[in-house]
């Protein structure tokens, strides 16, 4: 049953029938090649083990069963958010967003997930996946945030303290996983890993303790790092950052 390989057409077809299934959103290509040799994927009514076969749009493939096709093509882009520019698609006030730093970005309808004030920098992702987006801005799916921050004198101990055991603001409890000294830097900076995503949750926490946040910035989000990022700058997803991102959403 395995095709002569041909010109691709529409959308990469044909294409490989591991790479299909990973398209699909099911899993990366190397776990779809293990699903088409365990033999629980069909094609057109026939059991097929060749993860090489070439899969047509005409085609009809079924995982355990099931049928399965392509997403529409998702676009997942990290990027370091630099100070004084808007989290938004558009600003009526004619100021830099964060789509005026994506470059060959006509025809992309991408937006970004969450919010990080104008004076926050670090990390933001960006998406025209909105299931996706959706899920990792809900609280029960816990996505972790770290945050550095630089405040205007040292945290007393027992202040870190106070916030470790949970502080209530305005709006309610504000719950931290932990919150420590940056190691090798002055007092007056430290982490703090968080899940809430309340409006400017971070800079009301030390504020009501009566400090000053004079930088913020998000090094860590869901597994995602800065690593090798510099500020202004963004990149794409690998498939497995994508995957990752995928489990903490409960989309595998």
């Amino acid at each position: 049953m395995k095709k002569d390989k041909l010109p691709q057409t529409e959308e990469g077809f044909p294409m490989r029938l591991n790479k299909f299934i990973a398209h699909c959103g099911i899993c990366s290509r190397r776990q779809a090649v293990e699903l088409i040799k365990d033999g629980q994927v069909q094609v057109n009514g026939q059991l097929m083990t060749e993860p090489g076969y070439l899969v047509e749009t005409t085609d009809k493939v079924l995982l355990k069963n099931k049928e399965i096709r392509p997403e529409a093509k998702k676009v997942y882009l990290l990027l370091n958010k630099p100070k004084n520019v808007i989290t938004t698609v558009k600003d009526e006030k004619g100021r830099k967003t964060v789509l005026d730093l994506i470059k060959n970005k006509d025809g992309l309808r991408i937006f970004p997930v969450g919010r990080l004030d104008r004076a926050t920098t670090g990390l933001l992702l960006l998406t025209n996946d909105g299931d996706m987006a959706k899920k990792l801005s809900h609280p029960s799916h816990k996505v972790k945030k770290i945050y550095e921050v630089g405040l205007d004198r040292p945290v007393e101990a027992r202040d870190l303290e106070r916030i470790r055991k949970g502080l209530t603001l305005e709006d309610g409890p504000a719950p931290v996983n932990w919150v420590e000294y940056v190691q090798g830097k002055p007092k007056s900076e430290v982490a703090i890993e968080i899940i809430i995503g309340r409006n400017r949750i971070v800079r009301r926490i030390f504020e009501h303790l009566g400090y000053q946040v004079k930088k913020l910035d998000r090094v860590y989000y869901g597994g995602l790092t800065k690593k090798d990022l510099p500020r202004g700058f963004y990149r794409d997803l690998n498939e497995k950052e994508i995957l990752m991102l995928r489990h903490f959403t409960g989309e595998q």
